[in-house]
């Protein structure tokens, strides 16, 4: 795993840039960040998954900045300086879903995008993907999350084929790349 902790003193709230090559390079404060120029940046994506073999699919809430209303992965984040990866998706999974979490496992550790959302936002992240599994049901913070559904990865999978401009365009590129793990996770699990 790359090492994201630069050696300016962090900020509450912040991203940690990236250079091309995928070394820290810096912070920034979140809040000015995501714009038309969007500097290259780390963040994470994640799908949470029930004993039963269903994902979690949470439509973003109609507030948020970028990809308003779109349904999506289970949840994403970004994380902070010194923060391991595992300790940013227990975050982001408390605040954004009200749920507990266990045994994140890195599934698409390269994973990257660029995407411009409707107002002109531009995505720009360095973005590993990682499968967890649920251990609560969600109590989503409406602030993050305005509705939400557990689909089989059949199901997640035929959507991305069927209709991937409901979703958010990393997403519609992470689900077929993986394909396989989603099915096999709750066995997986340790």
């Amino acid at each position: 795993m790359t090492d994201t902790r630069p050696s300016q003193p962090a900020v509450e709230d912040h991203v940690i840039l990236m250079d091309a090559d995928g070394s820290p390079r810096g912070l920034a404060p979140r809040s000015t960040v995501h714009s038309p120029h969007t500097p290259l940046h780390l963040a994470f994506s994640c799908y949470a998954v029930r004993e039963d073999g269903r994902v979690l699919l949470t439509r973003r809430a109609l507030t948020k900045r970028t990809w308003p209303g779109v349904w999506t992965n289970s949840f994403c984040g970004h994380p902070r300086q010194g923060e391991t990866s595992a300790e940013a998706i227990t975050r982001h999974a408390r605040h954004e879903l009200g749920m507990a979490v266990a045994a994140p496992q890195e599934a698409l550790p390269d994973f990257r995008y660029r995407a411009v959302d409707a107002s002109g936002i531009l995505e720009n992240e360095i973005c590993p993907v990682f499968v967890t599994a649920a251990e609560s049901e969600p109590e989503p913070n409406p602030e993050e999350v305005m509705d939400l559904r557990w689909v089989s990865p059949a199901e997640l999978a035929s959507l991305v084929e069927l209709s991937p401009w409901i979703l958010s365009p990393w997403t519609a590129s992470q689900v077929p790349q993986l394909t396989g793990v989603l099915e096999q996770f709750p066995a997986g699990t340790p």
